[in-house]
Parts: structure tokens; sequence; C-alpha cells
């Protein structure tokens, strides 16, 4: 392997993510090493290099690797941010009480990188990374820790927690089981949630099956649905953050797709709160409801004609 592959496999050896697996962050290790290409790894050293003048300026004239001037950002966010994470780089360790303006601004290898690094490819290197791993941790586990103490928790009816990705749709979605369905569909049960960062999460292929609903065609259902076997209901429900509510053109699109199910639709926008339910009050259809997390024992109702026929 070349130096650059090298100093990938190290990285990876690290744990850190594959985001910092790339081209860029190994080079950016070079940099900090001081390694060029015929350079042994026993020869790296501890120094503090800018961003500008130091890393890119190495990397251009060793690795023949040029940058544009406003690729210096992405090197600080995407490369050495995760490196002072990981326990691997030291902001301004030789000048600690530089303004953060500071054009001396540097960083440089901690110790225990170091000896990490001056020991690859000899018979020293596992034992030396066991024990910064131990010492310092994977990046890459400490970053999924992170994102499951974020995940948002919805518990089911029947018990079941179902653990939702992170942000502000899935919180409203978790709202919708936890919240609206108690009061508005009591007994209801859950046959479909959507997920934003996977889109069919949670699927109850027999409940669907049975009410004769399309399987094959995750994208185009909505975000909830949930059937109230007492009333004979199926509740369609869109919840609405980034994304619009149930408009005509979305109505009549649902209604197509569940024209076979023999239970009565409900159509729901759910919104987070009254200032998101502003913004879209002139996209919603005729002949649907609306619910706000904000004030969950209401619901407004768009029906038309309903309340207004003779039956």
């Amino acid at each position: 392997m070349g130096k650059i592959e090298e100093a990938q496999a190290i990285l990876a050896a690290w744990g850190l993510p594959p985001a910092q697996q790339n081209e860029m962050s190994a080079l950016t290790l070079l940099a900090l090493c001081g390694i060029r290409p015929g350079d042994p790894w026993s020869k790296a050293q501890r120094q503090g290099l800018t961003i500008t003048k130091g890393i890119m300026a190495f990397v251009a004239a060793e690795y023949k690797r040029s940058y544009a001037p406003n690729t210096r950002e992405t090197f600080r966010r995407q490369v050495l941010h995760q490196f002072v994470q990981a326990g691997i780089a030291e902001y301004n360790p030789f000048a600690p009480d530089l303004p953060t303006n500071s054009p001396r601004a540097h960083y440089a290898l901690t110790e225990a990188a170091l000896r990490v690094v001056q020991v690859y490819g000899t018979e020293a290197w596992a034992a030396t990374l066991r024990q910064f791993i131990e010492q310092q941790g994977s990046l890459a586990a400490l970053y999924q820790k992170r994102r499951s103490g974020q995940l948002v928790p919805v518990r089911l009816p029947e018990g079941v927690t179902l653990e939702l990705s992170p942000g502000r749709h899935n919180q409203v979605q978790a709202a919708v089981v936890e919240q609206f369905a108690p009061r508005f569909t009591p007994g209801a049960e859950l046959l479909y949630l959507g997920d934003t960062a996977k889109k069919a999460f949670y699927v109850n292929a027999a409940g669907l099956a049975a009410l004769h609903l399309p399987l094959t065609e995750h994208e185009k259902l909505p975000d909830l649905v949930l059937h109230d076997s007492a009333r004979q209901r199926l509740f369609l429900i869109e919840v609405v953050t980034s994304h619009g509510p149930v408009t005509p053109k979305r109505l009549m699109e649902l209604q197509s797709l569940f024209a076979a199910c023999p239970a009565e639709l409900v159509f729901v926008s759910a919104f987070p709160d009254f200032k998101t339910f502003r913004k879209y009050l002139q996209e919603i259809a005729w002949e649907t409801e609306v619910w706000i997390a904000e004030i969950p024992e209401h619901m407004i109702h768009f029906n038309g004609e309903r309340f207004l026929s003779s039956k």
C-alpha cells in the first residue's frame, strides 16, 4: 500500500467513522505526522500545523493534492474536529491561550496517537493500538451511542417500544401514537409507521392485507395508518413539519390508493404546533381533519358537507 492507503488503514483501526477514513482525512494525518511518501512511520513527529499554510501546503507539496482555499473549512469541520474528538489531535497545544481567530491557531498529534503511528507495521502495533482504544474509545462507537441516546421512543398500546431516528417529524409521529390515538381512536391498531431515516419502519403486514391495502407501495403511504376496527375506520395520517398536509391532490391520491379498503377513510394532518398549522392552513383539503400536538385534546374539522348532510 502507498502512504495514503496506510494512513486510511490507521484511521480505520482507530475506529474513525467512514466519513473520516477518506483521502482528505488520510492526507491530514500524514501532514500532522510530517510523513512524506518515502518515509517510514517511525519518523512521525509531533508538530503544530495551521490548516492552510501547514496541512494544505504539505499535502500539495508532498502528495500533489491541491485543494481550493475555501476547502479550509472542510478540513476543519469534517476532519480535524473529529480527530480532536477521537483523541488523535489537539487544538493549539503549543499555545493554548491563543484567541479563536488567531492566524497562529494550529493542530498537532496527541502523544498517545503519535505512539500508535510510530509503530505501525511493527510487532508493537497491535498492543499499542489496543491501549489507545482502551483509553480513548472508538469515535464511531461514541457517535453511535450518541445517536442511540437521541432516538425517539414510541410506546405502542400493546407495550412494545419502537425507536425512531431523531428529529421533529418523528417526535410528532410519537405524539400521534401516544396522544392522538388513545383520545380519538381508542383501541385502534397501528398498521404502518414510517421513519424519516427508513420509510417503512413498522409494517403490520397481516393487518394491511386484511383490509386489502397495498403492501408494495410504501413510498405512497401516509406517515401513519391506524385501524379502528370497532368503528371500521381507517385513519390515514400525514405528519407536517417540513412536508405538506393532506392537500386536495394528496387526498385524491390516498382515496385512489385505498379504494379497495372496506373501512371508512379518515384523513388527518398532524402538526407539532399552531405556528406550523397556520403556515399550511390554506393548503388543507376539505373533508379532512387536523390535529395539533401542542393541544392534543382537540381536533379541527375541515368537514365540508359531512355535518350538513341530511343522512
